[in-house]
């Protein structure tokens, strides 16, 4: 795929639930893991094809929208033991900068919020590409992921297993395929 010149890309995106997932995942009695998203969310874009750097990012994700497939799991997961959705209504991440890597690969660096606990974090994405829609709108896409200890943003609960270990790891990775439409 030829990528487009980066200054076509130039303007405002907001992201597409329909076609985005924000998802994440966690290993489970240190032998498997636990994939889940959050359902409910919004964010914008501000691209800058000529200067990278100045490009900004901001998204907002409903804390209660978490989704791993098991309801039991997600109700716990909305407790005071690990996201206190009641308390916390949002997730946010707010960009502080951006660096282009190379021709499709970017760094964000900005501020994630959960529970209140905002911490500084990188994450590497991968332009996927742009494309016009059957109903006329600019579409861009990336991918990118980023580790997180889930320890520091205040979710502590766990339980010991009889041989050895944790029943929750603290390690979350966070995964990002995005599709955003561009605005007018």
């Amino acid at each position: 795929m030829t990528m487009p010149a980066l200054t076509d890309l130039t303007g405002t995106y907001a992201l597409d639930p329909a076609h985005t997932r924000i998802g994440f995942v966690a290993r489970h009695a240190m032998i498997t893991k636990v994939r889940g998203s959050f359902g409910e969310f919004d964010g914008t874009l501000q691209l800058d094809g000529a200067d990278p750097s100045k490009s900004r990012v901001a998204v907002t994700i409903k804390t209660e929208s978490i989704d791993t497939g098991n309801e039991q799991r997600d109700v716990h997961l909305r407790t005071n033991d690990f996201l206190d959705a009641p308390a916390y209504p949002r997730i946010t991440f707010t960009s502080t900068g951006a660096e282009q890597l190379d021709d499709s690969r970017f760094r964000l660096s900005g501020d994630l919020t959960i529970k209140d606990t905002s911490k500084p974090i990188s994450i590497d994405f991968e332009f996927t590409g742009t494309a016009q829609d059957p109903f006329g709108n600019q579409r861009v896409g990336f991918e990118g992921e980023v580790a997180i200890s889930r320890k520091e943003y205040g979710m502590t609960w766990n339980a010991a297993l009889e041989g050895g270990g944790v029943l929750v790891g603290d390690r979350v990775v966070l995964e990002f395929d995005v599709s955003a439409i561009k605005q007018s």
